[in-house]
């Protein structure tokens, strides 16, 4: 295993605040970028305050990813703290944010401006909508990007009511593809010496998110909705429920009616020959599945499903989940001894390389823990940095 890491000398400028930006700047870091957090003096990453916590500013939700980061508190509404940040910008591989369209524009850091202090600087941008068209001015936030994307109009059923996926699903997918996009221009500037533009929005990765269902409708004019598949659902057990997927083998129906242990094989029905007539039948298909699972318990089933080969698994909680053996062989939790909330435990990054591993070098920092040490690298004397904590410039 090398000891250098594949962003090793990788300097990134981060304005980047909630989930979808600080998700994917944690993973430059996890690989060894600089990453420089870039915070309002106060209140900082609006993830600091979002939930209430004993621990305050350093509430889990913001240490789950703002680790391998330096935090410097500056107020970029004036002269001075804005002169600071385009002094950091002068000698950055990346300048990121995640506010809304012309935030970074505005206020003297968009591309142009940046760009014109240093020529390779790859700044990466994402929206809600993106930068121009009918919304271009809105606030992205998952759940509007949910609904505007057609995600949350899809369900099991017709009259099951529309609703909210529980966890940030447009953030992390957002954050994941400005991630690839700032590597894609790392690459690149390798190659040719170019920075560039990138940009990223939710209602856009939230369309590619869909796009096999996309294409079906594009170019057949009808809807594929994977959870409504005729014989795959989720069933109440004694203790629990189970999920089970009717599909990726031949002649599927034979084998639930075999491990639910119906009375008939139901794949000898000649309604129920073609998956047209399964599709035509599922509300009586799904009543049968529940009927017969609601008997016995769900270790029971999962059994008898995996004697059949039919992909399935117990539906379990987080909680269930991050204490499974499985997680731990995949090293998947890692530990951090933060100053302020103590021993804190979170997720590490999924990515494995063979030649390199993800490392915590930086537990999440304070607000502004490191704002003395980074303008001392611009060369600010003591009196000077002093002078900016005076004006309120610096916290």
């Amino acid at each position: 295993m090398t000891t250098t890491q594949p962003l090793t000398g990788v300097t990134v400028l981060d304005f980047t605040q909630v989930f979808m930006g600080p998700s994917a700047t944690q993973l430059l870091g996890d690989y060894g970028a600089d990453v420089i957090k870039v915070e309002r003096p106060g209140t900082g990453d609006i993830s600091r305050t979002s939930i209430p916590d004993e621990a305050g500013l350093d509430n889990p939700i913001f240490l789950s990813i703002n680790r391998n980061k330096r935090s410097i508190a500056l107020d970029t509404r004036t002269e001075e703290g804005l002169a600071a940040v385009r002094e950091l910008a002068r000698t950055a591989d990346v300048v990121v944010s995640n506010f809304r369209a012309g935030v970074m524009e505005r206020l003297g850091l968009g591309y142009e401006d940046l760009k014109s202090l240093n020529p390779r600087v790859i700044w990466a941008c994402g929206t809600g909508f993106g930068s121009s068209g009918p919304y271009a001015h809105k606030g992205g936030q998952d759940a509007v990007a949910q609904a505007f994307s057609g995600v949350m109009c899809r369900r099991p059923a017709d009259d099951d009511p529309v609703g909210l996926y529980a966890t940030t699903l447009c953030d992390y997918t957002t954050g994941m593809h400005l991630l690839q996009g700032i590597l894609l221009a790392l690459l690149h500037r390798d190659r040719t010496g170019e920075g560039q533009r990138v940009e990223v929005s939710m209602y856009d990765s939230m369309l590619h998110m869909q796009m096999q269902e996309a294409c079906q409708q594009l170019n057949r004019g009808s809807e594929i909705n994977w959870a409504a598949m005729p014989l795959t659902g989720v069933f109440p057990t004694t203790d629990g429920a189970v999920i089970f997927v009717g599909g990726f083998r031949d002649n599927a129906l034979h084998h639930i009616s075999i491990a639910l242990e119906l009375d008939e094989d139901l794949s000898l029905r000649p309604e129920l020959a073609t998956l047209d007539q399964q599709f035509a039948a599922r509300p009586e298909l799904q009543e049968i599945f529940r009927a017969a699972v609601a008997e016995r318990s769900t270790e029971y089933w999962v059994k008898r499903l995996e004697e059949q080969d039919i992909l399935c698994a117990p539906v379990r909680s987080l909680a269930d989940a991050l204490a499974d053996e499985q997680t731990a062989v995949n090293e998947m939790i890692v530990e951090m001894r933060h100053p302020v909330a103590g021993t804190i435990r979170a997720l590490n990054a999924p990515i494995k390389l063979s030649a390199a591993e993800a490392t915590v070098r930086r537990v999440p920092p304070r607000l502004g823990e490191h704002g003395d040490e980074i303008l001392e690298s611009l060369g600010y004397d003591a009196e000077r940095i002093a002078l900016l904590r005076e004006k309120g410039v610096l916290r």
